[in-house]
């Protein structure tokens, strides 16, 4: 299949551009993706025709609450939140989807309505997957199928553990376990023993991760800060530098 970028129209809507043509996933995005990897070749042909990349700018709303079931996704750049909220206006981050994660996965299991909200959090890519074509692979596919199970299982997992340290731990010990997992699964090595963090979220998104307050997320911030085991500017507080690598898996 012959593919020309410069051919491709781009169409908006709202704040997604989405691509008229869906381009030949690269071998890039294959190998940062274990979902896309447990993909056939003829899955992978036939993926082209059911599928079609989302190009997000900050903020960019992927479904709503209460939506119903069109597709699946899988994160090819970037990170979305997902969230829902609440009665009175306040909005509550479930969790975050990163670079090669698959979300919206639980089509088979509730009642046709998604009950969540998926906001892209710092621009990228997803692809977005047909419903109909995303069912078959799970129902022929056995590899891709147990993949999907895993992480839906991890998700209520997660969960459970999330509300266990909202019980037996401190706020400060649960924000610096954020801290730590985003050293993880996001920190950048800068120089012989620093890591740096690009989260890119407020003080109030983190709180509603770490279900503490933001006022609490700024003080535990500000007292790291000073003892020296992280730096953030004023300007730039997304950006978390830690000065001792060996603290993450302290």
């Amino acid at each position: 299949m012959h593919h020309n970028r410069g051919i491709l129209n781009l169409l908006r809507i709202g704040s997604i551009k989405v691509d008229e043509m869906n381009p030949i996933l690269t071998e890039q995005d294959v190998r940062n993706s274990k979902f896309l990897q447990a993909l056939s070749m003829d899955e992978r042909s036939l993926l082209i025709h059911n599928s079609r990349l989302i190009k997000m700018s900050s903020k960019s709303i992927i479904y709503n609450y209460d939506e119903s079931f069109k597709a699946v996704y899988i994160v090819l750049s970037g990170s979305v939140k997902l969230g829902l909220t609440t009665s009175s206006g306040n909005t509550i981050i479930k969790e975050m989807a990163y670079e090669g994660d698959v979300f919206g996965e639980n089509v088979f299991v509730a009642q046709g309505k998604r009950k969540e909200f998926a906001k892209c959090f710092d621009g990228g890519k997803v692809l977005e997957i047909k419903l109909e074509f995303f069912k078959h692979i799970v129902q022929n596919n056995p590899v891709f199928a147990n993949l999907i199970t895993e992480t839906m299982i991890e998700r209520l997992q997660n969960l459970q553990v999330r509300m266990e340290a909202f019980a037996n731990k401190s706020a400060k010990q649960r924000i610096v376990e954020f801290i730590k997992n985003s050293a993880r699964i996001r920190g950048i090595k800068i120089g012989i023993n620093e890591c740096l963090i690009n989260h890119g979220m407020s003080h109030k998104e983190i709180a509603f991760l770490t279900d503490t307050s933001r006022q609490t997320v700024a003080r535990i911030l500000g007292e790291l800060k000073k003892t020296d085991i992280i730096h953030f500017g004023a300007r730039k507080p997304g950006k978390i530098l830690i000065r001792d690598r060996q603290w993450i898996a302290a």
